[in-house]
């Protein structure tokens, strides 16, 4: 599998994800620039987190009309993989391809720390290797990742078995503790119906690294690998 790493103005996790790829998962990776046109045939396309453009207007609202993400678009209208982390995250928001909307952390501050997540459904590539209820311990920093959605967006994501990830304590239980952003539904990531555009804002990357003592991150790129070589 061909991954492209996404690099916009304002980018800070693109080199870490494409470290990550190359030498804990030894698959090809190309650095995409936000002016490119050309996907260069990648298999899976992934938007990384930081500041795209400075979060000006607010976060990822700009990016969404860098040329490259017009390839994006049509990439996935023809079926192909997309992960937004973070920032990328948001990006798929701004540009549709994912429902709801990432909002200013209820805190009104910059949260960076580990979380826990309950892994929610194993329908889809990146969590297909995962046990629904698996409880993964993957770091966080946003200050806009506060998942928001209307009651009819929110009742059509879960009946539709699209929440990924929900925010929970080390017991998998969903506490208001153990929210750190006051997402609705205690959303950490969803995918869209079709199950090919993924967002998530902990960071997996972070934690992928036996470097790190911790490689719950790690499950989720093995999750992709796996589900192609099948």
């Amino acid at each position: 599998m061909k991954f492209g790493v996404i690099t916009f103005p304002g980018s800070n996790c693109d080199q870490d994800m494409i470290y990550v790829l190359e030498h804990v998962m030894q698959s090809q990776v190309v650095n995409l620039w936000h002016k490119d046109r050309d996907l260069q045939g990648c298999d899976f396309i992934i938007l990384p987190g930081g500041f795209s453009y400075g979060d000006y207007l607010r976060s990822g609202a700009i990016a969404r009309f860098s040329p490259i993400m017009q390839e994006v678009v049509q990439f996935v209208n023809k079926g192909g993989y997309v992960l937004g982390i973070c920032n990328g995250f948001q990006i798929l928001t701004e540009s549709h391809l994912l429902p709801g909307a990432l909002l200013a952390n209820d805190s009104q501050k910059f949260i960076c720390k580990n979380v826990f997540l309950r892994v929610e459904t194993t329908q889809s590539i990146l969590t297909s290797e995962l046990t629904q209820g698996q409880i993964l311990k993957i770091p966080v920093a946003h200050g806009e990742g506060r998942y928001y959605a209307d009651e009819e967006i929110l009742k059509a994501i879960e009946d539709n078995d699209q929440v990924l990830f929900r925010y929970c304590n080390e017991q998998g239980e969903t506490t208001a503790d153990a929210n750190p952003n006051g997402a609705m539904h205690h959303i950490a990531g969803i995918c869209n119906t079709q199950r090919n555009v993924f967002g998530m804002m902990p960071h997996p990357e972070r934690c992928a690294d036996p470097n790190l003592h911790n490689t719950d991150g790690k499950q989720l790129f093995e999750s992709i690998l796996k589900s192609v070589l099948v």
